[in-house]
Formats: C-alpha cells, structure tokens, sequence
C-alpha cells in the first residue's frame, strides 16, 4: 500500500479528523477557514488543506499528502521553492485536489508527529500585547513553550522559529497570530493546547453594549447591519475596548476577512460615509465602530466573515485594561491583502454556502 495511504488509514489519523472537527467547532479555537492540523510520519505529512473549515475534518476530506522531509530539507537549505507548498505535494488516488495549507512549512519542520494550530482568542488576547514574551514564560512555565515575534505566516514564520524554537519546544505562542501545540499523539497535542488556553484565559469577562435601536433603524435599506454578536457590540460602548480596536490590524485573519484594521465613525457620519472614508486608498474595512451607537458591517457578510468579526470582540474583552498593543505595520497589512495564498483562501470562502 502507499505509504501516505498507509498513514491515512491509521487510528491516528481517525483521531486527529475528530480533535480537528472538535477545536473546528470551538468559536474560541478556530474561527471559520483558520487554523490547521497535521499528522506526520517518515517524511511523509498529511495537512489542512487552505481554505477548508476544520470544523468539516469528520464530514469531508480536508487532508492532503505533503512530502515533509522535502519540504524542511529545501527550507534549511534556503531554497526560494519552499514558499511553493504546490511542489512538495504527493500524488495519492483518492486524495482531494486542493492546496496544502499555507502553514505547511511550520507543521513540516516541527519534529512532532502531530501538531496544532489554532488561533486561540486568549492566546491571540495576550500575542498582541507588547510584553507578550514575559507574560508567556509566566504563565506557561514548565510546558516548554517559546514565544516567537510576529512574521508573515507561511515560510517567513516558518524561519522565525527555527530561529527561537528547540528540540525540546512543545509549544508556540505566535505574536499577533495564534497558538501551535505539538505531541507525539493528537491526545497529547490536544492535551497541551487546552492547558495553554486555560493557563492564558483571563477567567469570567466583563462586558456590555446592545446597538441602539434608533442607529439600527438608521442601517435599514444602507447594506449594513449590526454585528450579532455581544462581545463586538461591546467595543462601541468601552473607551479601553474602543482604544484597542481604532488602530492597524492586530492579526492577520483580521486583514483577510474584514480588511485592514477598522473605521471609527465620527461624530454625524453615517456608517456608509465612515466605510467609505475608511476605505479610500485600500482594501474595503468591514468593520464600521460607532461610539456610543453600535458596531455595524456588510449586510452580506457571509459565515467566515462572521466568524472573524465575533473574534474580533472575543480577543479585545480579554485584553487587559490599560495593556500596551502592538499592531501590524501598513506593510505588513498589506502584505496580507495581496497575497496570492491569501486571495485564494479568500476565494474558497466568498460564498455564503462557505460554511461546514
């Protein structure tokens, strides 16, 4: 049998598609087509593939076939063709005719034979504060975890941790990104993924903020409409949450999904006029935040955008009062915005049926 079919096949592999539906699932965990698993075994790695929905690893078949040992062979050598995850692809009967994911170079050069990703919204809450680093070593010690600055996700992070990880890292705390626990079995990686979130969860959250009926009726018949979600519709109703969320992007599922960063209306603009002032020169802003009003976005906003913009307050009511954020640059946005691996996942999920 071939060996990829051979790792497919294997009990492992039935237990990594059930962890993956469940963290899928997990609003918490994974938001919409984000995150990503992987088990891997003698060279040979079977991944999420881009723009799939974990949440659908039990229903449909979301893995592909990575050549692994390839794939970090031409990464420590510094071949430029690693950034094509494409070439390292195996041809397998039966596997589904999709892109690897555009982690596949951090899951490859992991050691582990399985490993997680998600973005964790209490991982992503403490990834973007600027003392991140001291806050990890804290609050996770003993589980051998590294904390590794932002970089461009795919090849660039990929090399920022080998810069900062060891044979002895277990865990990864991806500044302005996410979470990636490792284990020799998905049980331990999930394990260890759950114990890095209850760790970093501030416990119970304060927040409030209903839109107000007046502003709402004022949306009708516009193309926008309230964002259906408590945590968001907090952020126009909190000066700290305001504070966080008026600024650059903090992750770059952000960028993807709802455009670079937000728009704060001021006072007498209309959601419409603060959209299109906010989007000028850039890619269109999803997100309109009217103080003391309510937070509104597209009214076809399709299901991988609402999972993006109920994270987007999830992360912010866990962000500590008064904390100092770092955000990504005007380059760093739009490095996102016009990324060929991004548009295609982007792609993927433009329907409105885009859900598992």
């Amino acid at each position: 049998m071939n060996p990829f079919l051979e790792l497919r096949n294997d009990a492992e592999f039935g237990r990594l598609r059930t962890i993956s539906a469940e963290l899928g699932k997990d609003p918490l965990q994974v938001q919409g087509p984000g995150g990503n698993t992987s088990l891997k075994r003698d060279g040979r790695m079977w991944i999420k593939a881009s723009g799939t929905w974990l949440a659908e690893a039990q229903t449909r078949d979301i893995m592909v076939p990575v050549y692994s040992d390839r794939f970090v062979e031409a990464m420590k050598s510094g071949d430029e063709s690693a950034g094509e995850t494409a070439r390292f692809l195996a041809e397998v009967d039966g596997a589904p005719e999709l892109h690897s994911s555009i982690e596949t170079s951090v899951h490859a050069l992991l050691d582990s034979p399985v490993v997680l990703h998600t973005h964790c919204v209490a991982t992503i809450a403490i990834a973007i504060r600027s003392d991140a680093e001291e806050i990890v070593r804290d609050k996770l010690a003993g589980l051998d975890a590294v904390f590794i600055p932002y970089a461009k996700p795919g090849l660039d992070l990929a090399r920022a941790i080998l810069a900062r990880a060891t044979g002895s890292t277990k865990i990864l705390i991806l500044g302005n990104h996410g979470l990636v626990a490792t284990g020799e079995s998905a049980h331990e990686a999930r394990q260890r993924l759950f114990e890095v979130s209850r760790r970093l969860e501030p416990g119970p959250v304060d927040y409030a903020g209903e839109p107000r009926a007046a502003w709402v009726r004022s949306l009708e018949g516009t193309g926008w409409k309230p964002a259906p979600f408590e945590t968001t519709q907090a952020i126009a109703f909190d000066d700290g949450l305001l504070e966080v969320a008026d600024g650059n992007s903090l992750y770059p599922d952000h960028v993807v999904f709802l455009g670079p960063g937000c728009v704060v209306a001021r006072d007498g603009e209309t959601v419409a006029e603060a959209a299109q002032r906010g989007s000028a020169g850039r890619s269109d802003r999803k997100l309109v935040i009217c103080p003391g009003k309510g937070v509104a976005i597209p009214e076809d906003a399709n299901a991988a955008t609402l999972t993006l913009v109920r994270a987007f307050g999830d992360v912010l009511v866990r962000v500590a009062p008064g904390s100092d954020v770092t955000r990504l640059s005007d380059q760093q946005e739009d490095e996102l915005i016009n990324w060929d691996a991004e548009k295609l996942r982007q792609a993927l999920n433009t329907s409105e049926d885009a859900t598992p």
